[in-house]
């Protein structure tokens, strides 16, 4: 596959999720793979490169962060849409430590995009190739990885909860489906959570705009759910965004149980090593 960046620059400007923050965003097209920069921060020590030794803290989410510590917060809904974009090359100036939430979901970065335009470079970018049966399993998640020809991810979700007990979702991973069945769907929390984020500074800037609370019997959010399984399709979205840590296109057949940002992660190391082993 040829490497991608976009055919121009363009900016937005939204709210970050934890520090409830604007963040300005401009994205310009690049050569050298995927970089944030943090154009608050001195010169020099500002960049923070797409790689999966930079990832730092994936409880609530996927983080990166430089030697000198420079960091940028909440990056899996950005990397899910460059991935179904295939983007390859870019540079994300950001004037603070988030990416903006939008509305929850990737769909605002896929528009980005598309009003950008997409531009194919003169390199190619060699595909993760599943060849054998990969496992990792931590307690009662899992994840597993099958040879395949073509993208696909299966996903199942479990939680003790009186409305939302467990939903199973498998699509395949194409441009054309992502923007249909994964994009618009929204990430998702507990109500009773709520108190504990912000008591911790967390989801400051999380609303029923760019994020779906649930509660005893249902969603507080008044216009109510995209889709009926919203939430594992959501969950599809960041796994996506999470294996994009490896800036490559994965081939083969992804089995997700009850799976988070850490294991999503670690799972990317396991491929990562398989490729080493390769070569």
């Amino acid at each position: 596959m040829k490497r991608k960046t976009l055919a121009k620059e363009i900016v937005y400007s939204g709210i970050g999720l934890h520090k409830g923050e604007n963040i300005d965003m401009k994205l310009i097209p690049g050569k050298n793979g995927i970089i944030f920069r943090r154009v608050d921060l001195e010169d020099g020590k500002n960049e923070i490169k797409l790689d999966i030794e930079n990832t730092f803290d994936l409880t609530r989410g996927t983080n990166l962060k430089n030697e000198f510590e420079a960091k940028v917060h909440t990056i899996e809904h950005f990397l899910s849409a460059l991935y179904a974009a295939e983007i390859t090359d870019l540079v994300i100036e950001l004037d603070g430590n988030e990416l903006p939430i939008c509305d929850g979901s990737a769909g605002s970065f896929i528009d980005l995009f598309e009003n950008a335009g997409i531009k194919e470079l003169d390199a190619e970018v060699e595909p993760i190739v599943i060849t054998k049966p990969i496992y990792l399993t931590v307690n009662d998640k899992n994840i597993v990885a099958l040879p395949y020809d073509g993208y696909k991810i299966t996903y199942a979700i479990r939680f003790e909860h009186s409305f939302l007990k467990s939903q199973l979702a498998e699509f395949e991973i194409n441009l054309e489906n992502y923007k249909k069945e994964i994009a618009p769907a929204r990430t998702f929390g507990f109500d009773y959570e709520i108190e504990y984020l912000k008591k911790n500074n967390l989801a400051l800037g999380g609303t029923l705009e760019n994020a779906i609370v649930i509660e005893k019997d249902g969603v507080m959010n008044p216009e109510g759910l995209r889709y009926e399984d919203e939430f594992v399709r959501h969950k599809i979205l960041d796994l996506i965004g999470d294996l994009k840590v490896l800036n490559r296109p994965i081939k083969g057949h992804i089995i997700a149980i009850k799976a988070g940002h850490a294991l999503d992660i670690e799972f990317a190391k396991l491929l990562k090593k398989q490729e080493e082993k390769i070569c």
